[in-house]
């Protein structure tokens, strides 16, 4: 536990950073507020942990020996990211007067987050990092455990600040052209983010 401090910022950075989360996290809280995008925080964060308990406990292993279920894996998720990609794309601009936001963007919510961090490479890639670099053949399961809760705290805030950021920048807009352009900005940084972990998980 020495390294406590270094995976902690370990943590930070990898949660921090862009990612297909933290934008449809952003999305989320643009288009009905800060509090709205917590349950996505809460479920991401729950999943992210998750992720990072199984695969130190064994499923790194699994993964490492049959390159082509990781493959597979990150191909689903990018084929998912895509469809929701071209969705918020799509999606018409708000009825801003109205404060009407509710189409600006896919649904997304505690179920949708931890469903996205199953499938997401980035999330996949950080927890196989995870494993490579602060555990070793002599790490026990309760200090594996400690590093995933460690991880799922320190998401916490991280993907918050995603969803306060667009709370912020929906105050911004003022005009259905305005959140047209957000939302295809937003897309195509969500394809981009996809497409570029599938290349290195490849």
């Amino acid at each position: 536990m020495s390294a406590w401090l270094p995976f902690t910022l370990f943590a930070f950075v990898a949660s921090i950073t862009p990612g297909p989360t933290n934008l449809l996290i952003l999305a989320q809280g643009s288009r009905q507020g800060w509090k709205s995008a917590l349950p996505a925080v809460l479920g991401a964060s729950l999943a992210a942990a998750a992720i990072v308990l199984t695969v130190g406990l064994g499923l790194s292993h699994t993964l490492l020996a049959h390159p082509l279920v990781r493959r597979l894996m990150a191909a689903i998720g990018v084929a998912w990211l895509s469809w929701l990609a071209w969705r918020l794309f799509r999606s018409p601009p708000p009825e801003v007067d109205t404060g009407d936001l509710a189409s600006v963007a896919p649904a997304f919510g505690a179920r949708q987050a931890a469903g996205l961090q199953l499938v997401n490479p980035k999330t996949w890639m950080m927890a196989m990092s995870v494993v490579g670099v602060f555990t070793d053949a002599a790490s026990s399961a309760t200090q594996i455990g400690v590093l995933a809760l460690t991880f799922g705290v320190v998401a916490l805030p991280c993907l918050a600040l995603w969803g306060l950021v667009g709370s912020g920048v929906a105050k911004l807009f003022r005009q259905p052209r305005q959140w047209q352009w957000f939302n295809r900005v937003l897309a195509l940084l969500l394809l981009t983010v996809a497409w570029w972990s599938l290349l290195i998980t490849g």
